[in-house]
């Protein structure tokens, strides 16, 4: 899992790539591809 301070570029890499908030972290998540996970904050 990647940790960037900015996740909106990360978002447009794929298009199955959704961001979640959860507990006050930002996250990508991709079900057809894991290896675009990230985290920021």
């Amino acid at each position: 899992m990647k940790i960037r301070s900015s996740i909106r570029s990360l978002k447009g890499r794929h298009r199955d790539c959704q961001v979640v908030r959860r507990k006050g972290r930002v996250y990508v998540i991709n079900k057809t591809d894991p290896r675009f996970k990230a985290r920021a904050g």
